[in-house]
């Protein structure tokens, strides 16, 4: 007998961000309408999404006005024509209309120039210190949302209060107390296992040497926890696909559009009545070393016409209008491009923070593009505090006990 256990229930986890407002290099302050994220009547909801390979955040909100970004890009350079315009020195990717039109709205905080100290160039090594907001990565434990769950949902033993929609969970979800769900489509994600395959599993499954696994409970067997395990599966099961299937929405998601078609299940998540806290996806592509304008091109692309109609979709109930959306990626590329029309691995990067319940504008200071480290931006805004940031108003939890340390907190009010 083959098992999926990937399937089965993974790690634990999520990450989230917002900040203070400036427009340029010299931190001058705009702030946009909105609320700001006061407590609601609806429980809150963390959507992370994740930009795999590292997003060019200069061709993401693009300095136009800035004469090293011109000199030091002169293929890859966006005119201010071929924005969308904030003020007189940036602009975002012109093919971010929905994600803008939010923006004017008051409904995404722009967070510039986020990342860490002694910064890390590499993939994986970065993915790491993003996934458990610490230098030592998974020598540190557990992801920080698997530790946020530790400490916000100690007795809740609901299946799904972590969902990742995806085939391969961030290590930001692992927890042992809170394992996520994980699938790629939710109305083909059910269990077939029973008391019958409980032997096979134990035999197969290789829990017993999974960092990533449920913890069994004092005094439960082995068997008991198997048994309880595949019941949760179960159970978590027809509660996922009740949920899609029964979701209606006026609003039009691209159906040739895989990350706006995910977004729609999180949606349906979100306002299904399945206990779910932390949602996570996973887009790739943005390691662009080559042929960037017509890569990121699409890229963007892809992400306006996912990201614009899931909040016009959050927007028409309570529970999604209390959700939070967090966009961010490992690193961002290097100021200069390179000879094949690409850009490297940089440091620094723009987070979004997106919502109804957000204060919306810009937030941090525009990093210098002169001053820089080896040729890279430098940051401007640790993450970690806005994560603080995060657990504290969302969650109620003093982030120390989840960061393993105090972090500025952002004003969000």
């Amino acid at each position: 007998m083959q098992l999926d256990r990937r399937a089965l229930l993974a790690g634990c986890g999520a990450s989230a961000g917002l900040a203070l407002l400036s427009t340029r290099a010299d931190g001058a302050v705009k702030l946009f309408g909105s609320a700001a994220l006061a407590p609601t009547g609806a429980a809150r909801s963390l959507v992370l999404v994740q930009l795999s390979g590292g997003n060019d955040g200069l061709d993401t909100i693009v300095p136009f006005g800035d004469d090293v970004y011109r000199r030091q890009r002169p293929t890859l350079g966006l005119a201010k024509a071929a924005t969308l315009a904030i003020d007189d020195y940036k602009g975002f990717h012109g093919s971010l209309k929905r994600v803008k039109a939010h923006f004017d709205a008051g409904r995404v905080a722009l967070i510039e120039g986020a990342g860490y100290p002694q910064p890390v160039r590499s993939h994986f090594k970065s993915l790491d210190i993003w996934h458990t907001a610490d230098a030592r990565g998974r020598g540190a434990g557990e992801g920080w949302i698997g530790k946020l769950c530790a400490q916000a949902f100690a007795n809740d033993t609901n299946p799904n209060l972590v969902v990742h929609v995806g085939s391969n969970v961030p290590y930001a979800l692992n927890s042992s107390a809170h394992p996520a769900v994980s699938f790629v489509n939710p109305q083909a994600y059910r269990w077939a296992g029973g008391a019958a395959e409980i032997e096979a599993y134990e035999k197969a499954s290789g829990m017993e040497d999974d960092g990533a696994r449920a913890k069994k409970r004092e005094g439960e067997s082995s068997l008991e926890f198997l048994r309880r395990v595949l019941a949760n599966g179960q159970t978590s099961s027809e509660e996922v696909r009740r949920a899609v299937a029964l979701y209606s929405t006026d609003v039009d998601y691209p159906r040739t559009a895989a990350l706006a078609q995910s977004l729609r299940d999180v949606a349906a998540l979100v306002n299904g009545d399945t206990g779910t806290r932390v949602l996570s996806l996973e887009v790739g592509g943005f390691d662009t070393h080559t042929d960037e304008r017509n890569r990121h091109d699409n890229l963007m692309k892809e992400l306006d016409a996912a990201l614009g109609p899931f909040l016009d979709d959050l927007g028409r109930s309570e529970a999604g209008r209390a959700a939070l959306v967090v966009v961010f990626s490992e690193f961002g590329r290097r100021v200069a491009e390179n000879g094949a029309r690409g850009t490297d691995h940089g440091v620094a990067g723009p987070m979004f923070v997106l919502g109804h319940g957000v204060k919306g504008g810009l937030y941090g200071k525009h990093p210098s593009l002169e001053k820089l480290d080896e040729g890279d931006l430098i940051h401007t805004i640790d993450f970690r505090s806005v994560y603080a940031t995060v657990v504290e108003r969302c969650f109620g939890v003093a982030h120390d006990k989840v960061l393993g340390a105090k972090y500025p907190l952002l004003p969000l009010a």
